[in-house]
Order: C-alpha cells, then structure tokens, then sequence
C-alpha cells in the first residue's frame, strides 16, 4: 500500500511552513502549539488512511458480456476481514472507471461493479484495478495495485435492418410433425436452449419438486428454421456484416424464432434461448477479419 499526499495535503504542510515561521519570527507560544497540533493531526490522518486499505480481501465475479459501444461492469466482491468499518473506498481500472463504496461494515462482504469501456469486439481485458482512498481527511491518498483474473465477450453492435425480413424468406429444414401449434400431443422435458413461453407452468406446478420443467408439444404442423447467413448481408466491410448479423440475432430472439447462424467456416444449427443467442453471438464477437 502506498500512501502519498494530495493536492490539499501539499497545501496543509505548506500551511504548517508559514505558520511555524510566524510563531517562530514573533515568537508565538500558541502558534508553535498550533502548528505541532495540526502536523500531529496529519500525521494521525496518515495511519489511518493507510489502515482503511489494509487487509481487504478483493475475490473477481462474472462479468456479463455487452455490445460494443457499452459499458462493461465487472463484478469484485471486496471482504472487510478486520472489526472495524471502511469507509470511501474506490475501485477502478483507469481514471475515468471509478467505483466508489462508501462503507464496508465491519467483517462483510459488499459487490462493486467497476466499469470500462468495451469500444471493440472480441474479448476486453480491463487491466489492474486499483484500490484507493483518501479516507480520513483528504490530506492522503492510499493505493494499491492488483490484477485479478478478469475479462469479458463484447459483442459486435447491433444494427436495426429492415432486411431481416427478407432474411426470414431464406428458411430451410421444415420439420413436420414436431413444432406444429394445431393438436396437443404431449408434454416431454425442457432442453437448455428453448424458451420458457412454451413451458407447461400448470402441470410443472402440480409436481413442482424435483421434477423438471415440462413443454408442450404439438402435431398437425410444420416449423421453418431461420438461417442468419453472412452471404446475405448487404455490405462490404466485415465489422457491418457482423454488426447487421448481431442485429438479426437480436430480433429473431426478440420474436421467438428458431434461428440458426452460418459464417465462413462454421455453422451454428438453429435453436432459441439465451444459451443459443450468446453461442451465436460470441461466434461473431471472436470471427476472424
């Protein structure tokens, strides 16, 4: 932990400088009092500054992935381990990313979600977060340095395109008998990937311990899978067809359609969820220029 003085701590000793020359030059009694007084009372301030640091335990969390464009918020638990309460710590990976916890009760834990800019896809590492405090008077500033094991998917940015809809033309793999919405044929378990629209929330609630999540199942149709194809993309550049690609997943999801996702080299076949979203859009957030 490194304890320097601020801008209002260089102040107060220049202070304490101009004060100890009065006293000295009309030779003040009470001004060496004072003077010695309030150097006493920055040298306390010191100690506890650097006590308010000490012994924080700082365990990383799960960052959620964005779009690029938005704030990333990593989540780090910080443990007070001592008997005595924090207080005005800040938490931050640059100068312009700052958390600030205003008290940490005495041997508990608290959540800080530090921000940082995600500008591009791909994957962010926030770099070293930085612990600081100017606790208790302002006349110090203590800071400490670590690097957690912290980084975070940012997917491309979405773009709105009217084109979706004659993506939706470009369909394949009818599956007849297996998705239709005209004669009820059963309930079977939920998988991972489908939407909890199609739960059967009154039979799963009749049996509701550990039993799982049931869905309806329908005869006497057909479904058609949606194909979000990078050849159909109406642009030149490789970050727009990724950004209108991310736009897509994000309205077929929106419309609960099954969707699958085809890029040069890889195939991700169709499902919905959030499971089958994220699969589809880390694909694009990690694709090669």
């Amino acid at each position: 932990i490194l304890v320097v003085p601020t801008r209002a701590g260089w102040l107060f000793g220049l202070m304490l400088c101009i004060m100890l020359a009065v006293a000295i030059n009309y030779n003040l009694s009470l001004g060496h009092a004072l003077v010695f007084l309030l150097a006493g009372l920055g040298l306390v301030a010191i100690g506890h500054t650097f006590r308010n640091l000490l012994h924080l335990r700082l365990t990383p969390g799960r960052p959620e992935p964005v779009f690029a464009g938005e704030t990333a918020r990593f989540p780090v638990f910080v443990e007070n381990t001592r008997n005595q309460h924090r207080h005005a710590v800040d938490l931050a990976f640059g100068a312009n990313t700052l958390f600030r916890l205003d008290e940490i009760p005495a041997g508990e834990q608290v959540l800080a979600l530090i921000p940082c800019p995600a500008p591009r896809r791909g994957r962010l590492d926030p770099g070293p977060i930085t612990v600081a405090t100017r606790f208790p008077l302002g006349l110090f500033r203590a800071r400490s340095r670590m690097r957690p094991p912290l980084s975070c998917v940012v997917y491309p940015k979405p773009l709105a395109s009217p084109l979706l809809r004659r993506v939706a033309a470009f369909r394949g793999g009818a599956q007849p008998g297996t998705g239709g919405q005209e004669d009820f044929a059963g309930l079977r378990e939920r998988q991972a990937n489908e939407s909890l629209r199609q739960v059967a929330w009154k039979a799963v609630a009749r049996d509701a311990e550990g039993r799982p999540l049931l869905v309806k199942q329908f005869d006497g149709g057909t479904t058609e899978d949606l194909w979000l194809d990078w050849t159909l993309t109406p642009a030149n550049d490789t970050e727009s067809r990724l950004s209108l690609l991310a736009g897509w997943i994000v309205a077929a999801e929106r419309d609960h359609l099954r969707y699958g996702l085809r890029l040069a080299g890889r195939e991700i076949r169709p499902g919905q969820g959030p499971a089958h979203r994220h699969a589809c859009l880390e694909a694009l957030a990690f694709h090669a220029a």
